[in-house]
């Protein structure tokens, strides 16, 4: 007999509206992100701008609706002025953070189309690192400034005769980091974001402004280094960012799961000290959270380091390139649950990054064919079915014990109720590795409802992976659920990604 678990859900437990930016990626001048990523002007399926079909058609599946762009560790040394005008009149520079040549073909304007292509807004990180308050000021003017000034009228003779209108912008990038160029002490951050904020809503208004906050959770000045800069920038920033990847080094799945748990634990720490730094302003001011980075990341560490240290200076040279296993994406599909959870305060997250880079989207090197790593689909998934509202669920949970986290739920899962719909999608994944778990989940609450689907990513391989042509991991729609008198009745499968739909 499998083991049980319990479930309430009821439309008032509401925690809030999604806002559907949690659901956003990344876009850095790294790696064959951008070039041999979204941009091959030699590709068959490259459009007249260079820029691949069949790479915005899935980032079209994946339904992103914020990109942060250009970086990441590049802005820190980005000359914004370099990636404009004419492609033939750009000059290549060295990209500082990566250790390769940046030939500048595509910049902010080329970008911006792209991304309205794409059906997604920009993110635009400013460079604090090398750069400061005048350039990001000159910048925001040339992005947003209708015309008649000077840098509003070069966007124009550049060929965009309307302002881009970007709305959210990054003060820097991991200012914190020793890895990163122009790094700064909290002191000197707070004061240099508080500045350039000031400034820049001056220029526009209407801009949200997002402060940088630690890199990591185990950094040494964590979570000073919030209410530090915070107490600087508070009246001008709406949100400070969370950074965050995690992997399994240790060849230990069972605790990998559990990383979701210390995502958990940052994103209340970085609350709480949000709101210390409120009460200690006396602020009616609440501000939020951008989870601007976040994924897997291990898999490549040593290939990257080679890269850097003995090759140089590449174009484009295939860095961060993780192909991700069935376990990634079951940890992808609970940190998903865990943003969603957090969703009265976790108002942008950005999964990074989109293509090829740590990335949910791949090409073959050369000019081949695109495809979906395991990663692609609960995020997917949960950017098409997770939006509405989030609802608390009740749950009485089997718990397992780890190695580095003690005992944890074996059940982890989230609702999100869509009203306009009428319907319901419950997340849930079961990071038991070996049994499966008999979920009764009590419906009465959604008076009127019955089952659509149940789809569950699962493979009994946790090291599975996909590629070019070769989908081994993908949700399948499964008969493991049934409503009967107000309670659903679902098996669900030892490690698996489980999305369960229910509808009026």
């Amino acid at each position: 007999m499998s083991k049980q678990a319990k479930m309430i859900i009821d439309k008032d437990f509401v925690i809030a509206p999604v806002d559907k930016r949690i659901y956003g990626s990344f876009i850095e001048h790294l790696g064959r992100a951008v070039y041999d990523g979204i941009y091959q002007p030699n590709h068959p399926l490259a459009n007249s701008d260079g820029f691949r079909s069949d790479v915005t058609e899935m980032v079209k599946e994946l339904d992103v609706p914020i990109i942060r762009y250009p970086g990441g560790n590049f802005v820190s040394n980005f000359f914004w002025e370099d990636s404009v005008g004419p492609v033939d009149e750009r000059p290549a520079r060295l990209d500082l953070a990566w250790r390769s040549m940046e030939k500048n073909e595509v910049g902010v304007n080329e970008f911006t189309k792209w991304a309205k292509e794409a059906n997604s807004e920009v993110m635009m990180a400013v460079n604090l690192g090398t750069r400061g308050v005048a350039d990001a000021c000159n910048l925001l003017e040339y992005c947003n400034f209708d015309k008649g000034t000077k840098y509003s009228n070069m966007r124009i003779a550049h060929g965009v005769s309307d302002p881009h209108n970007i709305k959210v912008w990054c003060l820097g990038n991991e200012m914190d980091g020793p890895w990163q160029l122009g790094q700064k002490t909290m002191e000197e951050y707070g004061r240099l974001a508080y500045e350039t904020a000031k400034a820049m809503k001056l220029i526009d208004p209407t801009i949200e402004l997002v402060s940088c906050g630690s890199s990591a959770q185990d950094m040494p000045t964590f979570p000073k280094w919030e209410s530090t800069t915070l107490e600087h920038t508070y009246d001008f920033v709406d949100y400070v960012s969370l950074h965050q990847y995690y992997g399994n080094r240790d060849e230990d799945s069972n605790d990998y799961l559990a990383q979701s748990n210390d995502m958990d634990d940052f994103i209340k720490t970085v609350i709480a000290t949000c709101d210390y730094v409120k009460a200690k302003k006396r602020s009616k001011k609440t501000i939020n959270l951008s989870f601007d980075e976040w994924n897997v990341w291990f898999h490549s560490n040593a290939a990257d380091d080679d890269i850097t240290e003995n090759h140089p200076w590449q174009v484009a040279p295939p860095m961060l390139e993780d192909i991700y296993t069935f376990e990634d994406a079951l940890l992808v599909g609970l940190m998903l649950i865990t943003l969603l959870r957090n969703a009265d305060r976790v108002k942008m997250a950005c999964l990074a990054q989109l293509v090829n880079v740590i990335a949910p989207i791949m090409t073959e090197a050369g000019g081949g064919i695109g495809w979906k790593q395991t990663i692609f689909y609960p995020f997917m998934q949960a950017s098409k079915y997770g939006r509405g509202v989030v609802l608390n669920p009740l749950i009485k949970s089997p718990m397992h014990g780890t190695k580095k986290h003690d005992e944890i739920t074996d059940i982890e899962s989230v609702v999100v109720y869509n009203e306009e719909l009428e319907e319901a999608t419950i997340f849930v994944v079961n990071r038991n590795l070996a049994e499966d778990i008999s979920l009764a989940t009590d419906i009465r609450g959604l008076e009127g409802y019955r089952l659509l689907e149940h789809t569950v990513l699962h493979h009994e391989n946790l090291k599975e992976t996909n590629g070019p042509g070769r989908e081994s991991v993908k949700p399948v729609a499964v008969d493991n659920s049934k409503v009967d008198s107000g309670i659903l009745h679902s098996e669900i499968k030892h490690a698996s990604w489980n999305v369960i739909r229910l509808g009026k």
